[in-house]
């Protein structure tokens, strides 16, 4: 294994371990870069980055663990009969959303890594008598999707999370029936952040240091054979977090010496449709 395998294969295991302990409660969480957890309600969060109180209202608690940087599933307007799936669906906030959409003879599908979160979510399935969704583990970069077999796939701030986030899109093309699309909310960059940020391992896990630049990550979306990105919502990822977690943007400064005022704006918390184009 190479240097560079081996460092992307180590911060899979830091993502995967940071989320396990949100999973189980040990820490709190939130797409920020946290060192003990996030310390805004879960549900100040979730309102912050564009749930709306009734979403909210239509799902377990459980289910929100302030993790997110947007409100892809809107946007996606899940229909019903339709499979979605949902990379990286954590404790199912987004998984619960869709399913009373696409309805009884539609499926929405959840693919996550952690089996903390895997064992969370299908706790919330039962509990909400929930017989339309299911829960598969895997890593993104080889989903556990049979080809052309879904209409819509949605993430919430977890491609940013992926060493290889080519791969991903890649298996988004190949699972997405023709014409099917795909809607996400993740953490870009315009412009570099300060060095001591991008090496920061506990910014990585908190979405920040893992992102791209913007024209790099949606040259990987046209790169996989997806078509008509669209920008839909595009905010200072930062700005947010600022009002929902001060305690953990003042964290980040402790830590790196770097000042809010050197990040502003190069953050951004984006949600973009692409499509695959049909036959």
């Amino acid at each position: 294994m190479s240097a560079r395998e081996q460092e992307a294969a180590s911060l899979v295991e830091q993502v995967r371990e940071r989320y396990g302990r949100i999973a189980e409660g040990e820490i709190s969480g939130c797409c920020g870069p946290q060192t003990s957890g996030c310390a805004a309600p879960e549900s100040a969060v979730a309102l912050g980055i564009g749930y709306s109180a009734k979403d909210l209202a239509r799902v377990p608690e459980e289910a929100n663990l302030g993790l997110g940087c947007g409100a892809p599933l809107a946007f996606l307007a899940p229909r019903p009969g339709e499979t979605v799936l949902d990379l990286g669906s954590g404790a199912g906030l987004d998984v619960f959303l869709a399913a009373p959409l696409v309805g009884a003879h539609g499926r929405v599908i959840g693919v996550d890594m952690t089996p903390a979160m895997l064992a969370r979510a299908r706790a919330n399935a039962a509990r909400m008598g929930a017989g339309n969704v299911e829960f598969r583990e895997g890593r993104l970069e080889a989903l556990p999707v049979e080809d052309a077999s879904v209409d819509a796939v949605t993430s919430n701030c977890v491609i940013n999370l992926v060493p290889d986030k080519g791969a991903v899109f890649r298996e988004v093309a190949r699972v997405l029936k023709p014409g099917g699309r795909l809607v996400v909310s993740d953490i870009l960059l315009d412009g570099a952040l300060p060095e001591a940020v991008e090496k920061d391992l506990l910014a990585y896990v908190g979405c920040v240091s893992g992102a791209m630049r913007r024209e790099a990550y949606f040259a990987l979306v046209g790169a996989a054979g997806l078509a008509e990105v669209e920008a839909l919502r595009d905010v200072d990822y930062l700005a947010t977090l600022i009002q929902a977690a001060p305690d953990e943007v003042a964290a980040l400064e402790k830590r790196t010496g770097v000042s809010r005022e050197e990040v502003l704006g190069r953050v951004r918390s984006v949600t973009f449709r692409a499509v695959k184009p049909p036959r």
